[in-house]
Order: C-alpha cells, then sequence, then structure tokens
C-alpha cells in the first residue's frame, strides 16, 4: 500500500447537485435537517477509478498530490475515494494526511447558524468530520502512521488545540505548503523536524485581527524567521487528477485590505493563461468518471488579476485569460469565485466584454461571490476602505449606491452574485444596521432591463475568537437591528428560492422537483424561524419589511466614465 495517503474532509467531495449556494449545506444544523435531506441534497459522491481512488479530490488535495509526487513514486502517494479509504492504510503507511475547511464549525456561516439556533446547534460540517476522522483512527490502530491535518480550517484547532488530543490527531500543518510538503512529510516520518524551516507552533489572530505566533508541539507551521513564508509561483505544481468541479486556481491573494480578512496578508501571485488551461485540460480527462464541461476559476479577486494602479482592472489580462479558458477543448462554461463589486459598477462595458467572451446568457448565468458586508458608508471607510477601489464614497456616491450600480451591471450582463453581509463588526452601531437593511430592500425590490435584481446575499455574524472558544454564544449576543439584518437577508433568500429554485435545480425530473421543493420549503423556514426570533426580541417586522423603500425602490444608473475613476488617482 501507499507510504502518503490523502484524503479530504467528506463534506468537500460531493457536488450538492451543482445547485448554486448549495455547497453551504453542510454548515446546516444536524438536529434540524434530518439526515434523509441532507443526503439528498448533498447527491451522490462521484465514482471511484477501478483500483479505489478518487476520480475527483479537492483541488487543495490535488496540489499537495502533486507536489509530493516531484519526489516519490505514484505507488506511494494516494488519493482514495471516501468509500475506500481503509484499503489504503496498512503497516507501510507513514503519513494519512487529511485537508478540511470547517472542521469543528467555527468557520463564519457556520457559526452564525450557531447564533441562531444556539448552544444545542451541532452542524452537519462537524457530523461529518467527526464520523472521519473515527474511520481513519480505526484503521490505523496498531499501526505507525502519523494523522496530520491541513487547510483552511486548521485555524480552528489554534483556538481550541485540546481537540487534537480528544481526536488522535498528531500533527496539524498551518499555511500553503506545496514548495516544502515532501520536506515535511520526510522528516514526521523520521521524528525530526528541522527547525530552519519548521516551527512547532500556530499563526493566531487576536479580537483586533493583530497577528503574533503561538508555540504548541503539535502544531507545525513554516518558520516565520526563515527566508519565505509563501511558496513562489514557479514552485507550485500543475494538477495531475482531476479537481472536484473543475476547479483550477488563477491567483493567490487579494491586497484589498479589509481588517477582518486573512486572505489580504498573503502575497499576490498570478498563474498564467497557459498554465490555467493545462489544469482545465486535467480536469477535462477524468480517469473512470464524466469530464466536466465547467472550469470554475479559484481567485480571492479576480479583478485583482495582474491589475492596474489603484487596483484598476487589468481589461486585457483578464481577456487573455478567459479567452484561453474558454478556447480549451471541452469547456462550455466558466465562473469566477470572488470579485468586488466597484468593478462592474465602474467598468460596465468591461462585465459586458468578458460575458461575451464566457457565452453569459438566459440559460448560462455566471455565478460569483461578493463581500458587500455591510450598507454604512462609515463602516465600509473603517474596515475595507479599498474595496471600492477604483471608485471612492464620496465623490462616486455613497456604498449603497456603488454597490447598487454594480449589482445592476452585472445583472445586465447575467452575473448572479452571491452576496454576504456581516453584522457585530467593530465600531458597528444600530443605525449602520439599519443601513444594510435599506440597501437589501433596495436592491429586492429593483429591476433592470424589466427584470428584477437577481442575487443572494447571506448574512453572517463576526463573532470575537474569545466568544467562539468559550461557546458561549446566542441570539441574545445580537442586538435588534442585527435581526433585523437577518430577516431581511431571509425575506430576499426565501424570495429567491422561490422564483428560482425550480429553473436551477438539475437532474430527471423527480430529482428537480424534490431539490425545488426542500429549496423553496428550506427558504420559507428560515424566513419564518427569523422571524419568529425577530418578534421575541421585539424588532418592528413591518419596519424591517419597508426599511429604504419609502423614496422609492430604485436608485439611479449611473455612468462613472474614466473621468471619475481618474479623479482618485490624482
Amino acid at each position: 500500500m501507499a507510504r502518503f495517503v490523502l484524503v479530504s474532509d467528506t463534506t468537500l467531495v460531493s457536488d450538492y447537485r451543482n445547485f448554486p449556494l448549495l455547497d453551504f449545506l453542510p454548515t446546516a444544523p444536524s438536529n434540524t435537517v434530518p439526515g434523509f435531506i441532507y443526503n439528498f441534497l448533498k447527491g451522490p459522491a462521484p465514482k471511484p477509478m477501478p483500483n479505489g481512488e478518487a476520480v475527483y479530490s479537492p483541488y487543495s488535495l490535488r496540489k499537495i498530490e502533486a507536489a509530493l509526487l516531484q519526489r516519490y513514486s505514484r505507488e506511494e502517494v494516494a488519493v482514495p475515494h471516501e468509500n475506500s479509504i481503509e484499503k489504503f492504510i496498512d503497516d507501510k503507511t507513514e503519513i494519512i494526511a487529511v485537508s478540511t475547511m470547517d472542521p469543528l464549525g467555527y468557520g463564519p456561516l457556520t457559526m452564525s447558524y450557531a447564533m441562531l439556533f444556539g448552544k444545542d446547534y451541532y452542524p452537519w460540517v462537524k457530523v461529518e468530520w467527526t464520523r472521519l476522522i473515527s474511520r481513519i483512527n480505526a484503521a490505523r490502530k496498531n499501526k505507525k502512521a502519523k494523522l496530520l491535518i491541513g487547510g483552511p480550517g486548521v485555524w480552528e484547532f489554534s483556538l481550541t488545540p485540546e481537540e487534537l488530543d480528544k481526536e488522535g490527531i498528531d500533527y496539524a500543518f498551518q499555511g500553503e505548503s506545496e514548495d516544502v510538503i515532501a520536506d515535511l512529510f520526510a522528516q514526521i516520518s523520521d521524528g525530526s523536524i528541522d527547525k530552519a524551516k519548521f516551527y512547532n507552533g500556530f499563526l493566531s489572530y487576536d479580537d483586533s485581527f493583530r497577528p503574533s505566533y503561538k508555540e504548541h508541539p503539535k502544531f507545525i507551521c513554516r518558520n516565520p524567521a526563515s527566508r519565505r513564508i509563501f511558496p513562489m509561483l514557479e514552485e507550485i505544481p500543475k494538477i495531475v487528477r482531476p479537481s472536484m468541479k473543475g476547479l483550477v486556481e488563477v491567483m493567490r491573494g487579494c491586497g484589498i485590505g479589509c481588517d477582518f480578512c486573512e486572505v489580504t496578508l498573503r502575497p499576490l501571485r498570478y498563474v498564467p493563461p497557459e498554465v490555467v488551461a493545462d489544469e482545465i485540460k486535467v480536469n477535462m480527462s477524468a480517469q473512470g468518471g464524466a469530464a466536466y464541461d465547467n472550469a470554475w476559476l479559484q481567485s480571492d479577486e479576480i479583478f485583482a488579476y495582474k491589475h492596474e494602479r489603484f487596483y484598476r482592472p487589468n481589461v486585457e489580462a483578464l481577456t487573455e485569460l478567459f479567452s484561453t479558458v474558454m478556447a480549451v477543448k471541452g469547456v462550455r462554461r466558466t465562473n469566477p469565485t470572488h470579485g468586488r463589486i466597484s468593478i462592474p459598477a465602474a467598468f460596465p462595458e468591461l462585465i459586458e466584454k468578458l460575458s461575451g467572451i464566457i457565452k453569459a446568457g438566459p440559460d448560462n448565468w455566471i455565478g460569483i461571490q461578493v463581500g458587500v458586508e455591510t450598507g454604512s458608508d462609515r463602516l465600509a471607510g473603517i474596515h475595507m476602505p479599498n474595496k471600492t477601489l477604483p471608485l471612492k464614497i464620496g465623490p462616486d456616491g455613497s456604498w449603497k449606491e456603488i454597490v447598487w450600480n454594480g449589482t445592476m451591471n452585472f445583472n445586465k450582463y447575467y452575473w448572479r452574485p452571491a452576496f454576504t453581509v456581516q453584522t457585530g463588526q467593530r465600531d458597528e452601531t444600530d443605525e449602520d444596521n439599519w443601513e444594510t437593511v435599506s440597501l437589501i430592500n433596495t436592491m429586492s425590490n429593483s429591476v433592470v432591463d424589466g427584470r428584477p435584481f437577481e442575487f443572494t446575499i447571506t448574512p453572517m455574524q463576526n463573532v470575537p475568537l474569545g466568544k467562539i472558544k468559550s461557546r458561549d454564544i446566542s441570539t441574545e449576543m445580537m442586538s435588534a437591528s442585527q435581526i433585523a439584518v437577518y430577516y431581511a437577508a431571509y425575506r430576499h433568500l426565501a424570495k429567491m428560492a422561490t422564483r428560482n429554485a425550480r429553473k436551477s435545480s438539475n437532474g430527471n425530473v423527480m430529482t428537480r422537483a424534490g431539490m425545488s421543493g426542500a429549496i423553496n420549503l428550506g427558504g420559507w423556514v428560515m424566513m419564518k424561524f427569523v422571524e419568529g426570533l425577530a418578534k421575541k426580541r421585539k424588532v418592528d417586522i413591518e419596519k424591517v419589511k419597508r426599511y429604504g423603500l419609502e423614496g422609492g425602490t430604485a436608485l439611479k444608473e449611473r455612468k462613472y466614465g474614466i473621468d471619475s475613476v481618474q479623479q482618485i488617482e490624482k
């Protein structure tokens, strides 16, 4: 069997029936969403290869696989299908490495549900994680294999390190690793960690987002005193087997500088279009399964790809990137993962051009996640002043106007943004939250070209790390104005579910009917649940419904033009 077995958190290896935003289903409470509904909406796992390995695996795990294969043979590295993990673990196995996203349920959206459902909330992400770790520990019992975890979810164990012992985890690695992972595996196997390259501890942040390193014997990260703590672009290998959902990476880092986001601390690195195309070709040639026909482009800020001064979009670079993607044989659709709303507001002609390249239209809406975070000019200026670039709040209108115009231009060219908003931010006031309610209501009642605005908006609670650690969380922590934001958001989500659930569902007639029915019901139930919480907290429900609409339901379209954009550069 293999020396190194690479395993994924099982919530990351399903397609969730390719329904928009259903990937967040595992954040739902297991004691409220029954298992049969959860498993139906999650959909079946992709079929395995004949030898029991996974046809598809999360992109992060495919990167680790590719890095290990630069030093070790194919026989020494295995990525098993979730149903065949035990088959690949025997006395020769040295390391079982697990990539995870939200193992303890401390992620932003998961914690937001915890606020709503209280201490009894037990998310499906934690149910699946516990089952997976129990299986792995049973399979490696009385064997020498070490259990190593990594991925973006490792930070959660830094809040409660005792969970590593409880779950029998030997080490938790934090950070990017493609250039050092082969060394790390060898050193863990030998029992001798090179302290010049690695640090026994983890990077942590306080409630004000100030970073510091803390020693701990079970954590490993790159030595902060070393020359580099991130791999250079040329040290990141291309994947050699297909990734889930056809995901490929086009850049790392963001640079926008929001004070609540760790991603902005990573250096910007841009993947050349030809390398992106090579990885897409890997995804187009699945072994033992049907190849994806979409290319999902991972970025932390797609409009910052090779950006120009003041974060003006590089039209030529973006055009080349998307044209190269769509030119790959077998690709029918593509969409980026993340982008900021100021770009469609200021550069509608760019969105129109990209839409033509990627064939956006009524039957091919382009999904993109966008952090709006607030409707308040004041909070936007405090926490994310660069998110408006190359526009500026004031001379280019309010944040609400920028968001409205960006959404209008996205929708005009068939892009459907998935927004997030936050409550509980530092220095927040009730008025700030009512500004967010106004933004949600105004857009929910707006139209473009005779069509209603298309967007989803997910409210999240900015929970201090200390509260997460203590698990002393409930709706009692939320103010009435924060609950008003949640109610406005879930009213719109219920409207979107009713409008789009059936036409966005996939599969045969019965599957589509089941999915649309479950999603419609789920949207209505969540809205009524939040409405009940709002009433208990004496929130004026009618005020929430009409707030921001008294003066009309639509803002005016603005043509910012090159002169407006250039004003900020002076």
